[in-house]
């Protein structure tokens, strides 16, 4: 008799992936064997998505090369600039990328193709377009005018100047980029699943990130961020503690918190508390940071979980003038990286993800004319 199932497929293994790794009881994540804490500060987004990518961090000559094609791969296709107004108008934001990303396949011309070159070119189009396509929803839907890319500026200067309209500082930029690079990857998430088992069957790359897209939008994967922040500002700061306590004794969950691999804490969570405190310092106003660091010690306190990835994405993004429905949007654009590295991989080495189930219905059913039913 076969093995139950581990509901949710925990502990798993479903596939082998030289991209990344994750040692759940000493909180590390590796980026093809880079610790990430080597890397966020470090390398850009930019020299980590070729990174992914490409198999390899780049040299300048390489860097220069890639960075080229990203700029060429900005250039929006002739049907997502026709819809984009009304899909602004009628979606929200993750069904607007759902929806974006599928009309970007059909303008791309490399569709055809599943080849590696292929594959690289797409990937690197998608890297270039996804920040793009969240900037240009967020003009449309409120009627603001949006700077054009600017050639010579990073994909995490870019983004912030197109969202809030001004060219960020140096040190906001920096920030921001190291947010991508700690969001690029994570091994076998469920949007990377996603991505896996649409390109297992050996569909096409805008195919499976549209997979990919569909299941970062559901809240407990990608929407975690967004309501980190809801949460926030739903709270009196005079009273988080024994908000946050009493939350917690009726039995509801505190979003930004646990995680399915990490035992300790999160090694991403890390860098992000410490972007925040330095962002809410300059800010002037520091109240959700400080709301941020009492809830973490409660829910320590309290249940012994550590903040996540996205607790303190949440106030990082905020500060940097992100708008809170757009957080897992954000997500997306620092997260295509390694969705399309994985789905790379996939194409290269190929076997359909086909797993097995186990049967819990009725049995020995009969048959009836309709009337006898």
């Amino acid at each position: 008799m076969a093995d139950k199932p581990t509901k949710g497929l925990a502990d798993v293994v479903a596939a082998s992936t030289a991209l990344s790794d994750i040692d759940g009881k000493a909180g590390r994540l590796f980026y093809r064997g880079y610790d990430i804490h080597d890397l966020a500060g470090r390398t850009t987004f930019e020299e980590t998505a070729h990174l992914l990518q490409c198999g390899g961090l780049p040299n300048r000559e390489k860097l220069a090369a890639y960075g080229a094609e990203l700029v060429r791969g900005r250039t929006l296709g002739a049907l997502v600039e026709a819809n984009i107004p009304e899909i602004a108008e009628k979606q929200e934001p993750m069904e607007a990328l759902r929806t974006l990303v599928s009309l970007a396949g059909a303008d791309d011309p490399d569709k055809g193709s599943n080849s590696p070159e292929a594959n690289l070119h797409k990937a690197a189009r998608l890297t270039a377009q996804q920040p793009i396509l969240v900037a240009r929803y967020h003009a449309a839907r409120t009627g603001a005018a949006i700077p054009d890319p600017d050639p010579g500026l990073s994909i995490a200067a870019n983004f912030l100047l197109q969202i809030t309209g001004r060219a960020a500082d140096s040190r906001a930029v920096e920030i921001f980029d190291a947010c991508l690079v700690l969001h690029a990857d994570h091994t076998m998430n469920a949007s990377t699943f996603a991505a896996r088992v649409c390109a297992a069957t050996l569909s096409d790359m805008h195919s499976a990130i549209v997979a990919a897209i569909g299941t970062l939008k559901g809240p407990l994967h990608g929407g975690a961020n967004e309501q980190v922040m809801r949460t926030l500002e739903s709270l009196d700061p005079q009273g988080v503690a024994q908000a946050v306590r009493d939350r917690l004794a009726a039995g509801e969950k505190i979003m930004g918190f646990g995680h399915r691999v990490y035992k300790t804490e999160d090694p991403r969570a890390t860098h992000l508390r410490r972007m925040s405190q330095e962002l809410a310092e300059a800010s002037g106003d520091d109240t959700y940071y400080r709301m941020s660091k009492e809830m973490e010690e409660v829910v320590f306190e309290t249940k012994g979980l550590y903040p996540n990835v996205d607790f303190y994405a949440a106030t990082v993004y905020h500060y940097l003038g992100i708008p809170t429905d757009l957080f897992t949007p954000v997500f997306s654009v620092s997260r295509m990286s390694g969705w399309t590295a994985h789905v790379i991989e996939q194409h290269a080495d190929n076997r359909l993800i086909r797993p097995d189930s186990e049967y819990i219905g009725e049995r020995d059913q009969k048959w009836k004319p309709i009337d006898e039913r």
